[in-house]
C-alpha cells in the first residue's frame, strides 16, 4: 500500500505539473503572484506605454475571470497606495513558495505581457482608455503608423535660420566654378580659405547667400556687377538639432532634441501628444520667454490646415494648455465623440468637428443635458438656433435617429408584374395601385385579394377584396391608407403542385411539371426516350383514384412497346393527369453484357464476355485455351466483388463509351469533319455534358447513402463502433478454388458458375514458402516437400514470446485456409503446399487488473476466510 501511495502522489504531481505548463489568461491566479512580480508587471507596462489603469482592463477583454480581474485591481491599488495591512503582507509574503515554483508565476507574468504584446499589434489603440479614444484627436499622437518626422528631402528653405551646427555647401558655377563644404562654428561663422571668417549665424539662408557672395566676389569678380557670369547657391548639408522644452498637459513632458527642421506637431508627437486633460487647441510657443504664436491642432484635424504649426528653434518652449471647454456630442454623426470648443465656436461648429450628420440622424432637432451649477438641465435646440447656439464646458449633446416608419408608403405582393413598395400618393386607390405595379399576372386569383391595414392603435385588420369586380367596375374602388400593404395570391399558391412522374427503362427517370393535355408520348420525349432494355416491354400508369368506395388505391393503364420501341398512335395518346406515375417495364429477354476475366498462364488471357447465365470456370477456361506448360493450378484464385463493389452504373457506362465516341470521331488531322460527323460531335459533345452533371450529383446522393448501408449492414452488432468494419470492408474478396478438380469433373460442385466481374487468376507454378507474424526473424523459405509446419517455424527463427502458437494458420496460393488444431494435447499441424504462407498471430495482450480488482479479490478473500474461520468455530 505504500508503494501505491506513492505512486498516486507522483500521478498528482506529474498532472499538476503537466497543467501548469499549458496556463493561459484564463487559468492566471492572482493570490499565486508575489508583490514584487506585480511590480514587475506594472512595470513592464508602463515600459510600453499602458497605464495601471489599463492592466486589470485588458486581461478582462482577454478573458481573465471577473473575480481574478477584481483581486488584481485590487493588488495595484494597494501596491499604489501604501495602504496594505499586517495581515494582508502576511498572507501573500511567502505565496510563491506555497508549492510553487517561481519561475512557474514568472512565465505567468511573461504570458500577460505576450498577450497584452498580441493584442497591441492587431490594435494600435488597445492601450487607450476609452474616454482617451473618444477624445478628438487623441489618437493621432498614438498611432504608431504616424511618425511626423520632418521631411529632410526638400528643397533648402530660403526662410531657413542657419545656426551654429549646420553644414553649408556652397557652390560657385558658371566662369569659375568651385565647391566649399563649410559647418558653422558655435560664433555662428564659416571659414572659407583665402577669404576667412564669415558671419552667418541668425541669417536666413536668402541673407546669407548674399553676404557669402559680397564675401567670395573678391576671389571671383564674376560674381560682381549687374551683368555676372558667375553664380553661387547655398545648399544644406547635415542639419544641427535643437533643444525644444515640452512642457505642460503632455503624455511624456521634458526637454527633446529634434532636427533643426522640426514643428510644433513634431515636437507634440516625441512628446506623445496631449494628455486627457491637454488641449488640441491652445498649444502655446514661447521663444526668448515671449509668446510667439499658438496652434490649433483642429486646424490641421478638420481642414489639413499648417498655416499655425511654427517651425521650432533652439531653446523654445511649447505649452499644452489644460482644456478649458469640452463637450461630447453622440448619435448617428460621423465622428461621435469628446470635443474642445472655443468661446466664439457654437454648436453648428461642433457638429462640422463631428463630421456632420449620417444618413440616420435627426436633423431639424439637437438634445443637451448639461450642468447648471446646483442640478442638470436638458434643453432642445432646434436646427434654426444650431448657429448661435453656444456650448458650455461639460455638455452632452445627442443627437436623435430618424423615426423607423413611412409616412406614405403603401406596398403590394404576390401575382402582380412589379410587387414592392410605392408612394402614397392623395387619393389612391387600390385599382390604381395595381396599375403602379404593372397589372396582374395571369395566374392571379381574382376572387379574392387580401388588404393588411394598421389602424391608429397600431393594431391590424384584414379587408377581404372581390379584386375581379374591382377591377371591372362593378364595385367601388378603395381608397388606400398609408403602411395599406395588398396580397394578391396565385392560383397556384393556393392548390397543390401538379407534376407526373417516369420510372423505368427511360433515359432519365424522374418527376416532370405537369402541362394541360400531356401525353404519354410527351412524357418519354421528355425522358429522352425509351432504353434498348425496353424492347417488346410495355407501360404501366398508375393514376391516383378519388373517392373510391370500394377500396381501391390506383387504377392501372398498361400499353404494349414493340420491338421496334414504338407504341400505338393511340396509345401514345393517352392524355396524363396530373401525379400519374408511369413506369416503362424492362423486357424479360433483355440481358446485358457480363464480363469476367482470365488471366495468367492460359494460352489466351483476357476479357470474355458470358455466354449464358450458368457458365462455369472450365467453360471459360476452355474458351481461354487451358492451362499452359508453366501453369500452377494448385494456386490458382477466383477474385468476386462483394456487396461493396462500385459497379458503373448505366449513366456511368454511357458516358465513357459517348466519350470514346466523341474522341475517335474527330479525325484531328489536316482534313475537316463532314457536316454530318459536326453535327454528330455537337449531339455528342451535350449529351456528354449533361451526363457528366448528373454523374455529379449522383455522386454527391451516393455518399450518404453508402453510409446508411454500411451501418444497417452491421446493426446487427448491437451497438458495437463499426468505423472498424468500414477501414476491413473490400470491394473483392478471394474465393478458394480447387482447379484440379474442376478440370477432372466438369459442372461438379467445384464448377462454380461465374458471375459478373469475377477473375480467375492462374499463377505459374510457386517455389516458396513465406513465414509472417510472431516469428523471430519473417522471412521466405525455398519450398521442399521433405520440410513440414515446424520446420519452416525454425526457419523463421522460431516463435516470439508474445505469439500465439494454437492459433498459427497456413494461407494457401488459392485462397484457402487451414490452422493448427489440437486434440487430447497434441497438435496437428496444416500441410504445407508451394505459395502457402504461414502467419503466426499475436497473444491478446491481457489489460493489467485494476487497484480497485485487487482491493475487491482480497475483500472477497478476507470475507470467505471468516465465513470458514466461524463454520468451523460453529463446529469445533
Amino acid at each position: 500500500m505504500k508503494q501505491l501511495s506513492l505512486f498516486l502522489l507522483f500521478f498528482l504531481v506529474s498532472v499538476i505539473a503537466y497543467a501548469q505548463s499549458l496556463q493561459d489568461i484564463q487559468n492566471v491566479k492572482v493570490d499565486n503572484l508575489s508583490d514584487a512580480q506585480i511590480e514587475q508587471l506594472i512595470k513592464r507596462a508602463e515600459q510600453q506605454g499602458i497605464s495601471e489603469q489599463q492592466i486589470p482592463q485588458m486581461a478582462q477583454e482577454r478573458g481573465m475571470p471577473p473575480q481574478e480581474v477584481s483581486k488584481l485591481r485590487q493588488r495595484i491599488q494597494e501596491l499604489r497606495s501604501g495602504r496594505r495591512g499586517d495581515q494582508a503582507q502576511q498572507q501573500r509574503g511567502d505565496r510563491r513558495m506555497q508549492g510553487r515554483d517561481s519561475r512557474t508565476v514568472e512565465g505567468e507574468v511573461d504570458e500577460l505581457e505576450a498577450i497584452f504584446d498580441s493584442l497591441r499589434r492587431s490594435d494600435p489603440y488597445y492601450d487607450l482608455t476609452p474616454k482617451q479614444k473618444k477624445i478628438f484627436g487623441y489618437t493621432l499622437f498614438h498611432n504608431r503608423e504616424l511618425t511626423f518626422n520632418p521631411s529632410m528631402n526638400i528643397p533648402t528653405p530660403q526662410n531657413y535660420t542657419i545656426g551654429a551646427g549646420d553644414q553649408l555647401l556652397i557652390d560657385v558655377y558658371g566662369a569659375s566654378q568651385q565647391e566649399y563644404d563649410l559647418t558653422v562654428n558655435p560664433e555662428g561663422r564659416v571659414f572659407i580659405p583665402n577669404v576667412g571668417p564669415v558671419q552667418v549665424g541668425g541669417l536666413s539662408v536668402e541673407a546669407a547667400t548674399s553676404r557669402l557672395t559680397n564675401s567670395l566676389s573678391n576671389i571671383y569678380s564674376g560674381l560682381r556687377g549687374s551683368n555676372p557670369n558667375t553664380f553661387l547657391q547655398i545648399r544644406l548639408g547635415n542639419i544641427r538639432t535643437i533643444k525644444v522644452s515640452m512642457v505642460g498637459e503632455l503624455r511624456k513632458p521634458g526637454t527633446y532634441t529634434l532636427p533643426s527642421f522640426a514643428s510644433v506637431f513634431n515636437g507634440l508627437f516625441a512628446a506623445g501628444g496631449p494628455n486627457e486633460n491637454g488641449s488640441f487647441r491652445h498649444v502655446q510657443v514661447y521663444r526668448d520667454s515671449k509668446m510667439i504664436g499658438e496652434v490649433d491642432i483642429y486646424d490641421f484635424l478638420v481642414r489639413g490646415g499648417q498655416d499655425s504649426n511654427i517651425m521650432l528653434r533652439d531653446n523654445d518652449v511649447v505649452i499644452v494648455q489644460p482644456v478649458r471647454r469640452r463637450v461630447e456630442i453622440d448619435g448617428p454623426v460621423r465622428r461621435p465623440g469628446l470635443f474642445e470648443i472655443k468661446p466664439d465656436e457654437s454648436l453648428e461648429d461642433l457638429i462640422e468637428f463631428a463630421g456632420g450628420f449620417s444618413d440616420r440622424a435627426f436633423q431639424n432637432r439637437v438634445t443637451v443635458r448639461r450642468s447648471t451649477g446646483s442640478e442638470m438641465q436638458v434643453d432642445d435646440i432646434g436646427s434654426d438656433f444650431y448657429a448661435t447656439f453656444t456650448p458650455r464646458d461639460g455638455d452632452v449633446y445627442k443627437v436623435g435617429e430618424i423615426l423607423e416608419r413611412y409616412e406614405n408608403r403603401v406596398q403590394v405582393s404576390g401575382a402582380v408584374f412589379r410587387p414592392g413598395e410605392f408612394a402614397l400618393t392623395e387619393g389612391l386607390t387600390l385599382k390604381d395601385l395595381i396599375e403602379k405595379a404593372g397589372g396582374l399576372r395571369g395566374d392571379a386569383f381574382t376572387n379574392r385579394a387580401t388588404l393588411y391595414r394598421t389602424k391608429e392603435n397600431f393594431r391590424q385588420e384584414i379587408l377581404s377584396i372581390d379584386l375581379e369586380h374591382v377591377m371591372d367596375g362593378s364595385i367601388g374602388d378603395v381608397t388606400l391608407r398609408r403602411e395599406d400593404i395588398l396580397n394578391v395570391a396565385s392560383i397556384y399558391d393556393i392548390k397543390e403542385e401538379y407534376y407526373v412522374q417516369v420510372s423505368g427503362e427511360v433515359n432519365r427517370t424522374g418527376v416532370y411539371q405537369y402541362a394541360d393535355n400531356m401525353t404519354v408520348g410527351d412524357l418519354v420525349v421528355k425522358s429522352r426516350g425509351f432504353k434498348e432494355s425496353a424492347t417488346n416491354s410495355f407501360i404501366e400508369i398508375a393514376r391516383r383514384v378519388k373517392n373510391d368506395p370500394t377500396g381501391k388505391i390506383a387504377e392501372i393503364i398498361t400499353i404494349e412497346i414493340d420491338k421496334d420501341l414504338n407504341v400505338r398512335p393511340e396509345d401514345a395518346g393517352i392524355t396524363l393527369e396530373p401525379f400519374d406515375h408511369v413506369f416503362i417495364r424492362k423486357s424479360p429477354g433483355f440481358q446485358r453484357e457480363k464480363v469476367v476475366k482470365v488471366e495468367g498462364e492460359v494460352l489466351y488471357p483476357g476479357d470474355f464476355a458470358l455466354g449464358k447465365t450458368d457458365e462455369r470456370i472450365s467453360d471459360v477456361l476452355k474458351r481461354a485455351g487451358g492451362m499452359n506448360q508453366f501453369a500452377y493450378p494448385k494456386g490458382a484464385t477466383l477474385i468476386r466483388r462483394t456487396e461493396f463493389y462500385k459497379t458503373l452504373e448505366e449513366e456511368e457506362r454511357k458516358l465513357k463509351n459517348l466519350q470514346s465516341l466523341l474522341d475517335h470521331i474527330d479525325r484531328g488531322d489536316n482534313v475537316d469533319n463532314s457536316e454530318t460527323e459536326m453535327e454528330l460531335l455537337k449531339r455528342l459533345e451535350k449529351r456528354v455534358e449533361v451526363l457528366r452533371e448528373e454523374r455529379d450529383k449522383r455522386r454527391e446522393e451516393e455518399k450518404d447513402a453508402n453510409l446508411g448501408f454500411i451501418e444497417d449492414r452491421y446493426a446487427a452488432l448491437d451497438g458495437a463502433d463499426t468505423s472498424s468494419v468500414k477501414l476491413t470492408i473490400r470491394e473483392t474478396e478471394l474465393v478458394g478454388i480447387e482447379l484440379e478438380k474442376i478440370i477432372q469433373n466438369p459442372r461438379s460442385k467445384y464448377d462454380l458458375i461465374l458471375q459478373e466481374g469475377d477473375v480467375l487468376s492462374i499463377p505459374k507454378e510457386l517455389q516458396t514458402v513465406r513465414m509472417r507474424g510472431e516469428v523471430l526473424y519473417p522471412t521466405t523459405a525455398r519450398y521442399d516437400n521433405n520440410r513440414s509446419f515446424r520446420n519452416y517455424i525454425s526457419r523463421a527463427g522460431g516463435y516470439t514470446e508474445s505469439s500465439r502458437r494454437s492459433r498459427a494458420y497456413v494461407v494457401y496460393a488459392n485462397g484457402d485456409v487451414q490452422r493448427t488444431r489440437s486434440f487430447l494435447g497434441l497438435k496437428f499441424y496444416p500441410n504445407i503446399e508451394p505459395g502457402a504462407e504461414i502467419i503466426v498471430p499475436e497473444k491478446p495482450e491481457r489489460p493489467p487488473m485494476p487497484p480497485q480488482a485487487w482491493v475487491a479479490i482480497g475483500t472477497g478473500l478476507a470475507t470467505m476466510a471468516l465465513v470458514v474461520t466461524q463454520v468451523l468455530n460453529n463446529l469445533n
